[in-house]
């Protein structure tokens, strides 16, 4: 395995390389991690379009040197005209095409927030034109394609290639781009500048969100104007656990950190420090299925939640759910949420402050649906709404969907700081629990827990197994302890984007940065 990345002053961790240089530019210049977070967010928007973007959602996870972690929530709700009437003969919400552009985009108004954040923890804010900079010249001069954008384009390219904008956008000359070929993309280039000249509040309240509702009118999308103006990014209080290695925290809802942190408090009672493989994969996954048990029971919309998830978190809830799982035999369940998308990016500055960030548009290029002059491909967020009226995550205008974006953070009882993430839908919390147990339980080096083989309980993309899948680097002994067990067991290939772009970066107690980041994906861990 390669070594981790080492660095004393400024770390960054992203799954493409470009916005890492973009990252490591501003704290070059003395920017802080939020500043440069916002460069690579701005970036990463560019250069792996079919993962992310401005028409999706972001989240935030600020954890400053002393003093409370704060959490930022830039997701969007229903638009207003998203109602059971805009859906009638239907039974599901669509996965592709107007339909399922359903949501406002909420990931500007995070950068904003955190800028916010940012000038209030150091009193100084570099200019919006600076940390967008490196984002409209690579939406202007191009990039080259990516492995992983070519293999998504060409996979969803039946699904996607009559939706509106997507073939003019990402079809050039009406072919798949092959890898390595530039790729240009001059209206994205463009809603850049305008932010950079009006500010990022111009996508929701000025003439750029004037444009997006006009254009998302003329399409039949469900979000208006109004619904653009009455968005604002929320500040919340993460959640967190005391887990016997530390505090741990994440994100509310409406997003799964309940699932995340719940896994790792419930292994939290199974001494994983002594686990091997198997029992490792086999722990966390039946501490997965009550996870998720819990997630289906509970999250929704706050504004609708019946239980305060930090109360359940601090209860002796996960104790119980501990002693329901038998070590030697694997559970039932029912199914997952299925697959998704995401970039998640970690920063860390000299100063001690540190970022865990997730940025998505859910599936593979979100909806599909391109907003005509603008470059922004739109979210199908919404997809997670039900038509029941009845279900937890029925549809309603101005209700928040829920998300499997959560970006994690530690503060270790030794004095390490630790952020980490990935994408990848129901993978997110079973990755998450690999690399913390990993590192901080098993001892293992910081970048072997990133690149070492994974697992994934649930559907990939196209698939409607709920199976246990382990990429095929593990040993044959541990595909037979597990199918002993009692799991139905796939293998994926050995390096599987299907378990998710993983990231992670610690602060030592030495003051000392280490980045590991993600061989599956396109990125880099750089620091100075």
């Amino acid at each position: 395995m390669i070594q981790s990345n080492i660095a004393p002053l400024g770390m960054v961790v992203t799954p493409h390389h470009l916005a890492s240089e973009s990252a490591l530019a501003v704290l070059r210049e003395g920017g802080n991690a939020i500043e440069a977070m916002v460069a690579a967010a701005a970036t990463i928007a560019v250069v792996y379009p079919h993962m992310n973007g401005l028409g999706g959602d972001g989240f935030w996870l600020i954890v400053p040197p002393k003093g409370s972690p704060i959490a930022i929530d830039a997701s969007g709700a229903a638009g207003s005209l998203a109602d059971f009437s805009f859906y009638a003969g239907a039974t599901a919400i669509p996965h592709r095409g107007v339909k399922a552009a359903l949501t406002v985009a909420g990931t500007v108004s995070g950068w904003a927030e955190a800028l916010k954040v940012s000038g209030e923890l150091t009193g100084n804010v570099k200019p919006v034109s600076r940390l967008l900079a490196d984002a409209i010249r690579y939406a202007a001069d191009g990039i080259p394609v990516t492995p992983s954008q070519a293999a998504a384009t060409q996979s969803k390219y039946h699904e996607l290639v009559h939706q509106p904008g997507f073939a003019s956008t990402f079809l050039p000359e009406g072919e798949i781009p092959p890898v390595g070929s530039r790729f240009t993309q001059p209206d994205l280039a463009n809603t850049l500048g305008i932010l950079t000249e009006q500010g990022l509040d111009s996508f929701y309240r000025g003439s750029l969100a004037s444009q997006l509702a006009s254009e998302m009118s003329a399409l039949g999308m469900p979000v208006t104007l109004e619904d653009l103006h009455q968005h604002h990014a929320k500040r919340r209080t993460p959640l967190r656990i005391a887990h016997q290695s530390g505090d741990i925290f994440n994100m509310p809802p409406p997003t799964q950190g309940l699932v995340s942190l719940a896994i790792l408090g419930i292994t939290d009672h199974l001494n994983m420090a002594e686990a091997d493989d198997a029992q490792t994969i086999h722990r966390i996954v039946e501490a997965t299925k009550l996870a998720f048990g819990l997630r289906d029971q509970y999250l929704t919309d706050p504004r609708e939640m019946q239980q305060q998830m930090q109360t359940l978190l601090d209860s002796d809830l996960l104790a119980t759910l501990a002693g329901k799982i038998d070590l030697q035999h694997a559970a039932p369940w029912g199914s997952g949420k299925g697959p998704g998308d995401t970039v998640w990016m970690g920063v860390m500055d000299s100063s001690g402050l540190a970022v865990s960030f997730i940025q998505s548009i859910y599936h593979e290029f979100g909806s599909g649906v391109v907003i005509p002059r603008t470059g922004i491909t739109w979210q199908n967020r919404g997809a997670a709404f039900s038509l029941d009226p009845d279900h937890l995550l029925a549809l309603a205008p101005g209700k928040q969907p829920f998300h499997t974006l959560n970006p994690a953070a530690a503060r270790l009882n030794d004095g390490r700081v630790m952020v980490y993430g990935s994408m990848g839908g129901d993978g997110q919390p079973q990755t998450q629990a690999a690399i913390f147990t990993r590192y901080v339980l098993q001892g293992m080096p910081l970048q072997t827990c990133v690149s070492a083989p994974r697992w994934l309980l649930g559907r990939t993309w196209g698939q409607s197994s709920d199976s246990l899948k382990l990429e095929g680097r593990f040993t044959a002994e541990t595909f037979d302890q597990l199918r002993a067990l009692g799991h139905d067991v796939e293998t994926l290939p050995d390096f599987s984007e299907a378990v998710g772009h993983a990231g992670a970066i610690v602060r030592h107690t030495n003051g000392m940065l280490e980045g590991a980041c993600d061989p599956r994906s396109n990125g880099s861990a750089a620091g100075f």
